[in-house]
């Protein structure tokens, strides 16, 4: 089956990267400098990824907000224009059929899904919610993120409208002469933007952002061991249709307004077990693991309480760079998840200690006006 090519193929080919498959793209996990320096450049200064193989979804209509609503377990209807927000669909079962941005332009919700879910997520709000409403994949247009502590001073030099945005806030406004669509917001933990451009104008658009002093492509990987040191949840290992955002560590995305006893509690697919978990607690957990040793524990690796009974397993797991040490993520027992606590893997026949941490690993460095 041959892959798509995102608009950036050929500037990656060019500087570079080493191409992967993944969710059907053709795309860079790397670039020469490598993923560690990859890694520690976007912490220290600031780094460009191309995400356009995310979903770019565009929601139209009167009533949009409310209709959406009913599909998700955050606060879409008090969602202002210009602002965002982060949340899931839900499935009948109370699991995360993918996890979303949902942003508020003014005329119309603009929503970025994940890659692997991109057909199925149309699918399923096309499903709910024509032909009442407008459901459109918004074509021909690239995602480039820029991330890093140094991501707003570049900004400042590129696009001053907006670069004075606070954390999960958007604007549509000229770079370089083009009109994007940008929002304050990453997967990375740090400070940074996202950039929705034109197909035909991102290789210009991105030119300028890697022209900037301090700005450096980094790839997939480098995307992963951030995201990963941040605490934050990947869809297909920390999220499923069988996972509840309870268990994952994410009940701070449910307002109190879709809780019981709020004014639009419940609604959305899943709400019975999902609003149980928040007032009883999940039996499982997400947790954070510092493992002994140098070596990573990968995805899929049993952990074993002190008398040898399984007690979760883990669902992503790599290095470091930030802290020179493995970490890794893992679903626990519930009684077992607090950290100061400790499980062991057994790798090539020997246990392997980890100690239960709080996330993230790294603290996040989000902009917001003080």
């Amino acid at each position: 089956m041959s892959l798509r090519h995102t608009p950036l193929h050929e500037l990656h080919l060019e500087l570079g990267a080493r191409m992967v498959e993944f969710a059907g793209y053709a795309m860079p996990v790397q670039y020469p400098p490598g993923i560690i320096r990859e890694h520690l450049h976007t912490r220290s200064r600031a780094s460009l990824f191309d995400v356009s193989h995310m979903g770019q979804v565009r929601v139209c209509g009167p009533g949009a907000a409310s209709a959406l609503e009913r599909l998700v377990p955050g606060d879409i209807v008090a969602l202002a224009p210009g602002r965002q927000r982060y949340t899931f669909l839900t499935g009948e079962a109370g699991g995360v059929l993918d996890d979303l941005m949902v942003a508020n332009t003014g005329p119309e919700l603009l929503l970025v899904v994940n890659a692997s879910r991109k057909q199925a997520d149309l699918a399923h709000l096309r499903a709910a919610l024509e032909p009442a409403l407008r459901v459109e994949v918004i074509e021909e247009r690239a995602l480039l993120a820029l991330q890093g502590p140094e991501a707003a001073a570049v900004m400042r030099r590129v696009c001053a409208g907006a670069a004075a945005l606070p954390f999960m806030s958007n604007v549509a406004a000229s770079l370089d002469g083009v009109a994007c669509f940008i929002s304050r917001s990453g997967y990375t933990g740090e400070d940074g933007f996202e950039i929705s451009v034109p197909a035909a104008d991102a290789v210009r658009v991105a030119g300028r952002l890697l022209g900037e002093p301090g700005v450096a492509p980094a790839g997939l990987g480098a995307r992963d061991s951030l995201r990963l040191e941040a605490g934050l949840c990947l869809y297909g290992h920390e999220l499923d249709a069988s996972t509840s955002p309870i268990e994952a560590g994410l009940a701070w995305t449910i307002p109190r307004v879709r809780r019981a006893g709020g004014e639009r509690a419940g609604g959305f697919p899943g709400a019975p077990r999902i609003l149980r978990e928040l007032r009883d607690g999940p039996v499982r957990r997400l947790v954070g693991l510092r493992p002994e040793g140098r070596a990573p524990i990968r995805e899929g690796e049993d952990l074993y309480d002190a008398q040898g009974e399984a007690a979760g397993r883990v669902t992503s797991g790599g290095f470091g760079p930030t802290l020179d040490s493995p970490v890794a993520l893992a679903y626990v027992a519930g009684a077992l998840a607090g950290a100061g606590g400790s499980l062991h893997a057994v790798v090539r026949g020997k246990p392997r200690p980890c100690a239960i941490v709080s996330l993230p690993f790294v603290a996040h460095r989000y902009f917001k006006r003080a």
